[in-house]
């Protein structure tokens, strides 16, 4: 059997191990723990953004992938928007859980969102994290490198070098697994298809374009952002510019 055939075999339902929930381990965080010594970047609140309206059907129709972007930075109100519309937090239940723009499997809500940063607003080049239960920012690398890093590592695409930002979608195994076990490892791939096909409809009002990217080594990706590739694993990414 071929290892993908297996994979789909063994995270059917009658193989799943007894669920950490199951057993009575508290979950994971809602959240990955916040540095202690960072500068939060604030985002305009979501109700204040002013984003032209534009029809759903349109949207979907017009959408397509995009890989040449112009040199027009984004406004830090449209990186709130793209971010708000992806991974925005709208409620924290009892459970806890959170109630998010995007669905996920159980409302575990896994991803973490990192973005390469290279033309928004006053913001410095470089790599940053959303705080979504905040709704704000920070800068995680700025380092002079990190662009070209980031582009080798995702098989030398030219336009995440080029883009306004590059989205990289990072999964806390735990969140996921603690519910679902050995078939979380499905549920976090369907998740991240939900919050970047939100990307690309949101892009469309802001007259940008979005390429959603599964071609990189996925060694290096989690190395220059940072993460294990263990119990956080980065599952995609998508760059977005404006358009031509």
């Amino acid at each position: 059997m071929n290892i993908g055939l297996e994979f789909l075999e063994k995270t059917k339902y009658q193989y799943l191990s007894e669920s950490a929930q199951k057993q009575g381990v508290p979950q994971p965080p809602l959240e990955r723990p916040l540095p202690d010594k960072i500068s939060p970047i604030a985002l305009p609140d979501p109700a204040d953004i002013k984003i032209p309206s534009m029809d759903l059907r349109e949207a979907i129709e017009k959408r397509s992938s995009l890989r040449r972007f112009s040199q027009t930075e984004l406004s830090l109100e449209e990186l709130s928007y793209l971010l708000w519309l992806t991974q925005g937090v709208k409620n924290v239940t009892d459970r806890p859980a959170t109630e998010r723009t995007v669905p996920s499997a159980g409302s575990r809500h896994a991803f973490e969102t990192y973005m390469l940063i290279n033309r928004v607003g006053n913001l410095e080049p470089g790599v940053y994290r959303y705080a979504a239960l905040k709704h704000f920012i920070y800068l995680v690398n700025r380092e002079a490198g990190v662009n070209e890093t980031l582009t080798a590592a995702c098989k030398g695409q030219s336009h995440i070098r080029t883009s306004a930002v590059t989205f990289f979608w990072v999964a806390d195994m735990s969140r996921m697994t603690w519910r679902y076990c050995e078939r979380a490892y499905r549920y976090v791939f369907l998740d991240a298809g939900h919050i970047c096909q939100n990307l690309y409809l949101a892009a469309e009002s802001i007259q940008c374009g979005v390429c959603g990217i599964a071609a990189y080594d996925d060694d290096l990706l989690n190395a220059a952002l940072g993460v294990n590739g263990k119990d956080t694993v980065t599952l995609y990414a998508a760059t977005i510019g404006k358009r031509l």
